[in-house]
């Protein structure tokens, strides 16, 4: 990097002063980032993160490409690449390409040269080398690239130059700051009309939290779709890295016919094989709107209602050969022009040839089809309306409704399943014995299929068998649970019966005349759905995590479903399943066996194994790493991972398969993701018959706050 000595002296003493002023105030950090724990000084001197903000470029005739950019703080404030004059020396890489007017993909300007075992010799677009930048002072600089645009290039075209790249400030105490950033210009001078943008970083980062890839500095979609175009093939195996085939590929990962056929979908690059192979997508790739969301204003949103290509369907429906015809039933296709003729955005029903309607997913009809809503779901809604005979030593009445979406009731004979749940107390469920006759670790479920009344508005009752333990104190819950089957567009080709179930509902009472304490909020639905989009579980009949609790409380285990299966697991000790650690082990999946635990494994209803240890979760580090689980926000509310530290009185939490057990309520949820000896050995260490001593080292404002621990950039 060549510098003009007396401008840069003079652009580093700008630095300097602008530092200093912006020293009187400090910048407001999330939990996320390490400035937020750091001190003030320290956050004021060193002034984390970085900004990349393109303010320019050309092409010249010669096809001279150049940029101007500046390298900030998120403040604002400048900063010197070399670390001189600002903490943290930067590193910078630069991307060029263009569209061609009469196409909708880029063409890259920068390559690079690649081989593999498959394709000998290839060039991919890749990151320029050879240019020269310049310091023009006050955070201000220019790239001449070292790739010249060919002769004769369309100077009318839009052309994109791309700049990612990252901060070091780990000799501070923090860590490396990345940022990328896109800027479309026309080389004539006339406006940008002609863009690439049919999703929006923030669809992604729902999931990943921050879309990032390569080591982390390259960073959201009008990046990755400067280099993932078609001219991007992995040597190896000869597949396409473009975008549109290479996000849908990872996203149906073990749904891929040719995966289910027993072959494998796995990519090599510079930074390793990554294998797809296992990859569940959490809200069902069906959904082509978790991803294609049409609220984020991306200038081309319904691109992937208006036009289908063979390369985008494809990708997921891999088993289809449309040069031959096979399994495509509208036969060869020679192109993509015809395509959209029979795949056309939106058809008058669900299950048909459009877009939305092939992909559809059955639950999901009367949202996307309310034209027809005596053909589709009717849906499934049960509230409890009121419970009385609620004091200790008294079997509960519960007062519920059944209705259908338009408020009409639904006849107790048309169910499939309905069954009250009953826990407590609401502090910590787990240890309560509801009768000598129940088998159930601290709850009991009654079927009420035969046994409730119902009036022809759909109102009911159902009185329990099993009473409320007599020395039973405080607030206890009742929840409910119903399924139906419903036949949609019956007598049509497309007729089918879907099988769903309605959330639950969970009452609150007290048993003792004391205030009614409804159980603390750890998680919300809300944010399960985030990337779930519509969880629900154990064949649709559970879908609410207050009610989930109820059961995955500290006392249950598999014990009674793996006494049914088969060897070796009938002869393994049971596993713990309290809500806490199951929901922590099965998002650490990949990461379990990697770091030296057992693979997470539930045997379930009839015997069936549940071998979580293949779960990756999509969340990504700030390297771009998937399966991070550090954000704890994801899923918990309220700061529930860090306040709750303060909590006394829960309960220990059954795990026979676990290092330790019975372990320690908040050594259990921390054993859900630190499964290595080490950590049982700390949790071990830090608990005895009084209880946990977690809230001294990691409590809020102590020296290894979770939070603090669990922040990253």
């Amino acid at each position: 990097m060549r510098f003009h000595i007396g401008a840069r002296r003079a652009g580093i003493a700008a630095i300097v002063l602008a530092s200093l002023v912006g020293a009187q105030e400090k910048r407001h950090f999330s939990p996320r980032e390490k400035g937020f724990y750091a001190d003030t000084a320290s956050v004021q001197y060193v002034n984390p993160g970085l900004v990349i903000t393109v303010t320019g470029a050309t092409i010249a005739a010669n096809g001279t490409i150049t940029a101007q950019y500046t390298l900030t703080d998120p403040t604002g404030l400048p900063l010197d690449s070399t670390g001189v004059g600002t903490p943290g020396t930067i590193s910078t890489s630069f991307v060029a390409a263009y569209i061609p007017n009469s196409g909708e993909q880029y063409t890259a300007y920068t390559t690079k040269a690649a081989s593999g075992t498959l394709i000998a010799s290839e060039t991919q677009p890749g990151a320029d080398s050879g240019g020269t930048t310049t310091f023009l002072g006050s955070g201000a600089y220019q790239y001449v690239f070292g790739t010249k645009a060919p002769a004769g290039f369309d100077p009318t075209a839009t052309n994109t130059i791309g700049i990612y790249g990252s901060r070091n400030l780990t000799a501070y105490g923090l860590t490396t700051n990345y940022a990328s950033t896109t800027f479309n210009f026309v080389p004539n001078g006339a406006k940008v009309t002609h863009t690439r943008d049919l999703i929006e970083t923030s669809s992604c980062n729902q999931c990943h939290e921050q879309l990032s890839a390569h080591g982390g500095s390259r960073r959201g979609v009008s990046l990755c779709v400067m280099c993932h175009t078609p001219q991007n093939v992995d040597p190896n195996t000869g597949d396409t890295v473009d975008f549109k085939s290479f996000i849908h590929r990872i996203h149906m990962g073990s749904s891929l016919p040719s995966v289910v056929a027993g072959g494998t979908f796995a990519i090599t690059n510079s930074f390793g094989t990554s294998n797809y192979s296992t990859v569940v997508d959490p809200a069902s790739a069906q959904r082509c709107e978790v991803c294609h969301q049409q609220t984020t204003g991306a200038a081309q949103a319904t691109a992937f209602m208006t036009e289908p290509t063979r390369v985008a369907c494809g990708s997921c429906h891999d088993d289809v050969n449309f040069a031959t015809g096979a399994n495509h039933p509208g036969g060869f296709q020679l192109d993509d022009t015809q395509c959209a003729d029979c795949h056309i955005p939106q058809g008058e029903t669900p299950f048909d040839a459009s877009i939305l309607g092939a992909h559809v997913v059955a639950t999901d009809t009367a949202a996307f089809y309310p034209q027809n809503p005596d053909t589709l779901i009717s849906g499934l809604n049960v509230a409890i309306t009121g419970v009385t005979n609620t004091k200790a030593g008294s079997a509960p009445v519960v007062a519920f409704t059944l209705l259908d979406n338009n408020k009409n009731p639904i006849a107790l004979s048309a169910l499939g399943s309905l069954s009250f749940t009953m826990a407590g107390p609401a502090t910590d469920f787990g240890y309560t014995i509801f009768g000598t006759s129940t088998s159930t670790p601290g709850y009991v479920t009654e079927s009420a299929m035969t046994a409730a009344k119902c009036s022809a508005n759909g109102s009911c009752t159902y009185a329990f068998t099993n009473v409320i333990p007599a020395k039973a104190a405080g607030t206890y819950a009742i929840g409910a649970e119903a399924r139906i089957t419903q036949t949609i567009l019956a007598g049509t080709t497309s007729s089918q019966s879907v099988e769903y179930g309605a959330f639950n509902p969970v009452s609150y009472f007290s048993v003792d005349g004391s205030p009614v304490t409804p159980r603390r909020t750890i998680i919300q639905m809300s944010n399960c759905n985030t990337c779930h989009v519509a969880l629900s579980e154990h064949g649709t009949l559970r879908s609410n995590v207050q009610y989930c609790v109820m059961c995955h409380n500290p006392s249950n285990t598999d014990a009674v479903t793996r006494a049914t299966a088969p060897a070796p697991y009938v002869n393994q000790p049971p596993q713990g399943i309290n809500f806490n650690l199951l929901v922590h082990r099965i998002h650490d999946g990949v990461n379990v066996t990697a770091d030296g635990g057992q693979p997470y494994t539930v045997v379930g209803y009839m015997g069936s194994i549940n071998n979580f240890s293949g779960v990756l979760f999509p969340g990504l580090s700030p390297t771009g790493a998937a399966a991070d689980l550090a954000n704890c926000a994801f899923c918990h509310v309220n700061s529930s991972e860090q306040a709750d530290l303060a909590l006394t009185g829960l309960n220990p939490v059954t795990d026979p398969q676990g290092l330790i057990n019975p372990v320690q309520p908040f050594s259990s949820a921390c054993s859900g993701c630190h499964v290595d000896i080490p950590s049982a050995s700390h949790f071990l260490s830090n608990s005895n018959s009084l209880g946990e001593s977690c809230n001294v080292c990691h409590g809020t404002g102590a020296a290894f706050s979770v939070d603090s621990v669990h922040a990253q950039y």
